[in-house]
């Protein structure tokens, strides 16, 4: 069987689980402390980071671009008769998301109303890009599920844990990214390619006292998240 091994709430992770997932393949994840690495880890992931995917041959996969490459060649691809220069263009609209995880990691983290106004600005630009593409939906590409929305998920799955938890809209003004959103959601492979308990980690850590968001946006610059794009509201009943 296919083996994860895994941190709970690395993103670069839940993209991998989750194409999984939407392919229906068995596996069994292994989690592991970052801050505690243990040796048998590191003697099979070269950078030190997860995901590291072990393949039904045994054989120690690291980086995340390569592991979802080597899921879409070993087994039925998610979407069929997809043209050559469709199968770039996902492949760099699916890079253009995960170059944003850490960006999206770091604005969750932000200490106050300044910071996370200017780094929720930048993440911005990354959904502005994907407004202007996306067709009728309900999916990247129509109507069937594909890499770029499993590329996609990942963060579109935070920004709505995000919302739920305080009110603060990543997506706020896209419409289409919105309603792209609810689709991926609606599908249920965000909650199955995560831990039975990944949002309480993910809030535990992300909406923690020392975050902005975590603090329910109470600061004085409240009035100049919710004027940016955020929260609907500038009071602190939007948490």
């Amino acid at each position: 069987m296919i083996k994860i091994v895994s941190f709970k709430i690395c993103p670069f992770v839940q993209r991998v689980t989750a194409l999984l997932e939407a392919k229906g393949l068995e596996y069994q994840v292994e989690y592991i402390s970052l801050s505690d690495k243990p040796q048998w880890f590191l003697d099979i992931s070269p950078n030190g980071q997860v995901p590291v995917m072990v393949t039904e041959g045994g054989v120690a996969l690291f980086e995340s671009e390569a592991i979802i490459e080597y899921i879409e060649e070993a087994y039925a691809p998610l979407e069929a008769d997809v043209s050559l220069e469709q199968k770039a263009l996902n492949r760099a609209w699916s890079y253009l998301a995960a170059k944003n995880y850490l960006v999206q990691c770091g604005t969750m983290r932000s200490r106050d109303a300044e910071t996370l106004a200017e780094k929720s600005a930048k993440l911005g630009t990354a959904f502005d890009k994907i407004e202007k593409v996306l067709g009728d939906g309900p999916f990247f590409g129509g109507a069937q599920i594909g890499l770029v929305d499993i590329a996609w998920l990942v963060l579109l799955h935070r920004a709505q844990i995000i919302k739920d938890h305080t009110g603060f809209d990543f997506l706020e003004g896209r419409p289409k990214v919105q309603a792209w959103q609810r689709a991926i959601m609606a599908t249920g492979l965000a909650q199955k390619a995560g831990a039975a308990d990944f949002e309480e980690a993910f809030t535990t850590f992300y909406l923690a006292d020392v975050t902005y968001l975590g603090r329910g946006m109470t600061d004085a610059g409240s009035q100049q998240i919710a004027a940016s794009g955020g929260c609907g509201t500038a009071t602190s009943g939007c948490c």
